[in-house]
């Protein structure tokens, strides 16, 4: 047993790597760091205590939310009694991703809810959210922490109406609840339009900290997962992460957890590449946005790397930690861990005895994402670079409403039904493609691809079967997102980290579009959601460019999946 392993749930695995995390778990231990953090001690992470000080109660929600438990259950029990069966849940980032693991990995309880997750603002994604379920039966969640997300806001006016002109203003308002801030412009449109309920929220609790709070723990609950018993695996996890004198610190996962992280980060070892179990696989998605938004700031950054199709070891670069994260008695990835074994490439195994371990593993995270901050000197409750990309949006839908035209960059090249814009030296785009990734790689480089089109299951297919290619091509590390979702995830890390990311941006055609209402309940409109996330795509490349990163976009007119297809073949 190596000096850090603490149990066979939690399995650190570091090589020749393994004297540096020691010596930072006594510098841990001498600054006092795990009292300070549950003290809430905002010196930890800067001299100041802003977006800090008023960011820290996630470390109470595994107690203080038993207290939530009868009145949540009780909601769940009125809206089961009135014939409720589905649940669309309109949200961005840490409003919709917990509740979207919840989902994915407990499934649906008998007689109680199902729940879809509405986070992409491509006009056919949304037609399909309100068209897939009878209206009659389901519950509409309007979850936004500011209570002012212009995606979730547009979705809610959207979704208003669509449901108001199929069962009327009076019935329609009671298929409406929110999940909130108090004091929010949401708070306040809910109580005008007469929502059923509002939840409020702690305020003091980021979004991406927030999955033990209300904003994941309702959802959960209209699942038919028992919230108490997730609750409870994460408040003794909780109590062990207080462990902090010499004699105990081994016993605080939470915190070595966090240790690793951040020194591997400062060695440069920083593309956490997450393998995992499964049934518990979109857990990835949920860690990727609180690591990514957490540490990618101020030229550094851990940058999470999910969902990658993993054969060889040895021929990835040699920047990664990876993170195992299996149900008791998995072995699937016992080859790849005795290939890193053997390799001395560092790892850590962590085992969960069954799914509702889950709400221990929320905690888990959180709390190492404060240590890791502490270790990387940075502060991890704010996203400095998040605004960047909102604001050239938002000036692109300005200028579309006082023009009827929005100006985005023209194409370079342009063949048949794909178009290329970036600038290069190539007369055709496969030429221009590869040449923008060969010249863009260095030591330290991954690959990102952002999908700004409808998120189906082909185009996510083919994209992973992309991310596969590039991966044998270059043996870089390469993530995928779809935005705007990935916006308010990895978004803060690519303008933040140091610089290294090789972006391929994915945008299509928009057809049928549909208006954004000014106002729930009229029909007066001033753009649309095509507009909307074109304006998104453009001014998160602006905001790429603007902070010196390598991008390029790629404008599909017709035929997504044929084309990624095409794509994919660049490479091959």
């Amino acid at each position: 047993m190596n000096k850090l392993q603490m149990n066979e749930s939690f399995i650190p695995v570091l090589g020749s790597r393994e004297m540096t995390v020691l010596k930072s778990q006594l510098d841990l231990i001498e600054k006092n760091v795990v009292e300070r953090i549950w003290k809430k001690d905002f010196t930890i992470w800067s001299e100041i205590p802003n977006e800090i000080s008023n960011r820290l109660d996630w470390l109470d929600m595994p107690t203080a939310m038993t207290n939530e438990v009868d009145s949540i259950n009780m909601f769940v029990d009125e809206i089961r009694k009135e014939g409720f069966e589905n649940a669309v849940l309109l949200g961005m980032g840490g409003s919709s991703l917990a509740p979207e693991v919840f989902r994915l990995t407990f499934g649906v309880r008998t007689n109680y809810l199902d729940l879809e997750i509405c986070d992409s603002t491509h006009p056919e994604f949304i037609k399909s959210k309100v068209e897939k379920y009878n209206p009659e039966k389901t519950l509409y969640i309007i979850s936004t922490k500011s209570g002012g997300t212009i995606e979730t806001i547009s979705f809610m006016k959207y979704f208003y109406n669509q449901i108001k002109s199929k069962l009327g203003s009076e019935k329609a308002k009671k298929h409406f609840i929110a999940i909130t801030d108090p004091g929010s412009g949401l708070q306040d449109m809910a109580i005008k339009l007469g929502f059923r309920k509002v939840f409020l929220n702690n305020p003091n609790i980021g979004g991406r900290f927030s999955a033990l709070s209300k904003f994941g723990i309702v959802p959960a609950a209209l699942l038919g997962i028992n919230i108490s018993n997730l609750l409870d695996r994460a408040a003794k996890l909780a109590n062990e992460s207080k462990n902090s004198k010499a004699e105990n610190i081994d016993s605080n996962s939470s915190a070595n957890l966090g240790l690793i992280f951040g020194e591997m980060a400062n060695h440069n070892i920083n593309k956490l590449t997450l393998l995992i179990t499964e049934q518990l696989k979109s857990f990835g998605s949920w860690a990727e946005q609180l690591i990514a938004e957490s540490t990618g700031k101020i030229g550094k950054g851990i940058l999470p790397v999910d969902g990658e199709q993993i054969k060889d070891v040895t021929s990835l670069s040699i920047d990664r930690l990876f993170v195992f994260i299996l149900l008791k008695g998995d072995s699937s990835f016992d080859a790849i861990i005795s290939e890193l074994k053997s390799h001395d490439l560092p790892f850590v195994k962590i085992v969960l005895n069954d799914i509702y371990d889950l709400g221990a593993e929320f905690f888990r995270w959180e709390f190492a994402t404060a240590v890791a901050g502490w270790k990387m000197q940075l502060q991890p409750f704010d996203q400095p670079n998040v605004e960047s990309a909102k604001i050239v949006a938002r000036n692109l839908i300005s200028q579309y409403k006082s023009s009827g035209k929005l100006p985005i960059v023209n194409s370079t090249l342009s063949e048949n039904e794909i178009e290329f814009i970036g600038a290069t030296d190539k007369k055709n785009i496969r030429d221009a493609v590869t040449d923008f990734v060969e010249k863009s790689k260095t030591e330290g480089s991954y690959i990102c691809l952002q999908a700004f089109i409808n998120p189906t299951e082909v185009s996510e297919k083919k994209l992973q079967q992309l991310r596969h290619v590039l991966l044998k091509k270059y043996s870089l590390p390469t993530t995928l997102g779809f935005g705007p979702r990935f916006l308010h995830s990895t978004g803060q890390l690519h303008k933040g980290d140091n610089g290294k990311g090789i972006f391929i941006q994915f945008v299509s055609e928009i057809q049928n579009d549909i208006p954004i209402p000014e106002n729930a309940g009229d029909d007066e409109s001033s753009f649309s959601f095509g507009i909307l996330i074109t304006a998104q795509t453009f001014g998160d490349r602006k905001a790429l460019v603007d902070n010196n990163r390598n991008v390029i976009t790629l404008k599909i007119n017709k035929d997504v999946p044929k084309n990624l297809d095409l794509i994919k073949n660049y490479f091959e």
